[in-house]
């Protein structure tokens, strides 16, 4: 309210003597032809204005007022921080040149095919603000009646005409100069994939002819500029392949000791790598025409590997004096410069978990890349924790740990890499085993196999399949404590008792993160898992398999979310996500580390971890019980957060969360359960399942937070608090965040990392 009450002064006031604030250009065309087009000139006449008017905010221009205000002799904390954040210098009318803008504006238009146009300026001022008219008058422009090619027998004459069957230049079509260096680079670089090595596209030059026309046309002869090299107009062939395995700068590339596959040799002094596991990767093949395309897919997989921390791929003449056959030849090196062998790492780390554990741990962990002479990695890690529930009222903690073994080797076993011919993917077989020890409630131990590929489609797009993944896991040394949870709710104890897992998994990632230059980025993931189907036909139906029960379920998730950024740091992401799990067959409910929950500090913010849903349910008991019964099979949730930067690695955001977790079945009640469990599992089934009203059971909250970012490591702390509350009565859910509630109106949250 104080800086609109400061603002409604004016800044005006601030504008000196002499000067007159830019307020912005507009652009008028008057077309004789092409009127379907003009939307699309304009927007590109626009580009050419160089100054751009101060920013307005609601009809406010307070980046400027914020700066005018930091021009005072006593300038305050807050207007500093203002003024740093979002002040921005004033721009006057004084600082556009409009004839310098006309110049390029008749310029573009002449490229665009309108020549002969017109261009003209009007300034328009009050006191204090003044704009800028452009008005473009543009003739009929000059369209193409054919386009030929110079008339010659060479061969490289003969690849170019090939090449223009496709051309976007036809006929009819306006002159436009972008068009005609567009293709150029065209044609250079289908000519690189046919041979010639050494061409380059500033040989080749259009000449426009209107003689032959009174009307606006013009003809388009394509042809070599006169002093064009003889050596860049004939193909090349690969005469010769040399690969080096194991090369330092420090190396001869004078090794005697070679090996021949497939026509390539391989120099490599004691054997770091396989050649006949090598050659694969290596795309061309001796007497092959040079391509350009080829060579790059050739370095980008052998980069792929992992094995190598550089990869040069070097092509060297052979004497062109004497041409043979229209024709040159090309020796082609590949140099592999190998990365460290072996490498171990020891972590010390800070653990938050998302649900609520946080301690300390430690991960040890050692790498062997090429251990099998074929770009083989096999990673060991090891890693232990100890850990307490800060969120919950007793003191939870828990003791974990476990060995991982990770084989990735760069190909499709049993499929050879020569099969793809870009990113090739790789084979994954991981082996672990895991114990967590819950003070006072259970230990569990696991063991995990699974057997995939993974790979990269293209720059954003990444595949993860998994065809075979085991999971069984062993509830052990249970106190009375917790027995006394199944018991009274067979819901919970059926989802322990289904721990044997076995089925398919994919998962698939589009993420244009990885673009830095991206103002609208895209992330998109979702995760497909299948278990039991395999167990269930080798079995013929059986409910057990190895003298164990199995789970059979399905399951879905997906997570979206859109980017937008801007100066200094500044992005809002809105994402949203959904999930749905559907046990059938051998399993009543989805195996409890299946389930979805709601709430924590990587959920909806404003409430405890796995303190929402189903539905509207919430449990009274104690929060060792309440932290099981809360979990269902279908969760829906979105997020809007916006973040900017405080000052160097302290970073802000305001954010805003909601969601919740549903039932899609009822709870099968048992002979063995009490009357008080019955009335819980329908209490439970009653306000947890999900239902036309589930817009009304959405829980969310509103929320502020400081982040620690050094190097894309982040200390989070997140305050929230709810303005919907699922759990309470439905003319009651509705609160003020931050001011109404009671104990349960703020919810400090403490991660490691981002929350999406």
């Amino acid at each position: 309210m104080v800086v609109l009450i400061s603002y409604s002064c004016g800044i005006s006031k601030y504008v000196p003597q002499g000067e007159v604030l830019y307020t912005g250009s507009e652009i008028i065309l008057e077309a004789k032809e092409d009127t379907l087009s003009t939307k699309k000139i304009k927007e590109e006449l626009y580009t050419l204005i160089p100054s751009q008017p101060n920013s307005k905010f609601l009809g406010m221009r307070l980046g400027l007022y914020y700066h005018f205000k930091s021009q005072k002799d006593k300038l305050g904390f807050i207007n500093k921080w203002l003024n740093k954040k979002f002040g921005e210098e004033p721009v006057y009318l004084s600082d556009v040149d409009p004839q310098r803008v006309e110049n390029l504006m008749r310029n573009r238009l002449d490229n665009k095919g309108f020549f002969y146009n017109r261009v003209s300026s009007d300034i328009t001022t009050t006191p204090k603000y003044g704009s800028i008219k452009y008005t473009a008058t543009l003739p009929k422009p000059y369209r193409l009646e054919k386009l030929e090619l110079q008339n010659d027998s060479t061969l490289v004459y003969a690849e170019i005409k090939k090449i223009l069957t496709n051309t976007p230049i036809k006929p009819g079509s306006r002159f436009d100069l972008a068009l005609l260096k567009y293709e150029r680079e065209r044609i250079d670089n289908q000519l690189k994939q046919r041979g010639y090595y050494n061409f380059n596209s500033d040989f080749l030059i259009f000449e426009a002819d209107t003689s032959r026309y009174e009307t606006r046309k013009f003809d388009l002869l394509l042809r070599l500029k006169k002093n064009t090299p003889q050596k860049s107009t004939i193909p090349y062939t690969i005469d010769s392949i040399t690969v080096y395995p194991k090369y330092t700068i420090e190396d001869s590339t004078s090794v005697e000791e070679n090996s021949i596959v497939n026509r390539i040799n391989f120099i490599q002094e004691n054997e770091f790598f396989k050649p006949e596991r090598l050659e694969p990767y290596i795309l061309f093949k001796k007497g092959e025409k040079y391509n350009a395309n080829t060579a790059r897919l050739t370095s980008n997989r052998l980069s792929s590997i992992g094995s190598y921390k550089y990869v040069n791929i070097q092509f060297k003449e052979k004497d062109t004096t004497t041409v043979i056959d229209d024709a040159g030849s090309l020796d082609m090196d590949i140099y592999l410069s190998p990365l460290t062998k072996r490498s171990a790492r020891i972590e010390l780390q800070g653990l938050t978990k998302s649900n609520g554990f946080t301690g300390p741990g430690i991960s040890i962990s050692h790498s062997n890349r090429n251990v099998f002479g074929g770009g083989e990695t096999l990673s060991i890690t090891g890693n232990f924790s100890y850990e307490v529930q800060l969120t919950a009222s007793d003191s939870n903690s828990s003791i974990g740990g476990g060995l991982t073994t990770d084989l990735i080797i760069p190909r499709l076993v049993p499929f050879s890499p020569s099969w793809f011919k870009d990113n090739v993917p790789k084979t994954k077989i991981s082996l672990g085993f895991e114990f967590l020890n819950r003070t006072d409630l259970y230990t569990l131990t696991s063991l995990t196999s699974s057997f995939g590929y993974l790979w990269n489609e293209n720059k954003y797009v990444y595949h993860e399949l998994n065809p075979i993944s085991i999971n069984y896991v062993n509830l052990s040394n249970t106190t009375e404590e917790f027995e006394e949870i199944l018991d009274e709710n067979s819901y919970l104890e059926s989802s322990f008792e289904q721990q044997f897992i076995a089925g398919l998994n994919y998962k698939f990632t589009y993420n244009e993160l990885v673009d830095e230059d991206k103002t609208n980025p895209i992330y998109f993931s979702t995760n497909f898992d299948i278990a039991g189907n395999t167990l269930n036909l080798l079995t013929g139906g059986s409910y057990t398999a190895f003298g164990l029960d199995y789970a059979q379920y399905a399951k879905i998730d997906a997570d979206f979310r859109f980017y937008h950024r801007w100066n200094n740091e500044n992005a809002l992401i809105a994402r949203a996500y959904g999930g749905l799990g559907i046990p059938y067959g051998n399993s009543s409910t989805l195996p409890y580390a299946k389930q979805f929950f709601s709430g924590g500090a990587y959920s909806v913010r404003a409430f405890q971890i796995r303190s929402l849903g189903p539905g509207t349910f919430y449990s009274d008991d104690d929060d060792t019980s309440s932290y099981y019964d809360q979990s269902g099979n279908l969760k829906l949730e979105a997020n809007l957060e916006y973040r900017f930067p405080i000052f160097s690695y302290l970073k802000g955001a305001l954010f805003a969360d909601v969601g919740n977790i549903w039932l899609t079945y009822d709870l099968e009640v048992s002979d063995d359960d009490t009357d008080d469990d019955i009335a819980f599992l329908e209490e439970l089934s009653s306000k947890g399942k999900f239902s036309s009203n589930w817009i009304k059971e959405l829980g969310a909250g509103v929320g502020f937070g400081l982040r620690v970012d050094i190097q894309s490591f982040v200390i989070r702390f997140d305050l929230a608090s709810p303005f919907r509350v699922p759990y309470y009565d439905e003319g009651e859910r509705s609160r003020i965040p931050f001011f109404d509630g009671g104990d349960d109106n703020l919810m400090f949250n403490f991660a490691i990392g981002y929350p999406f």
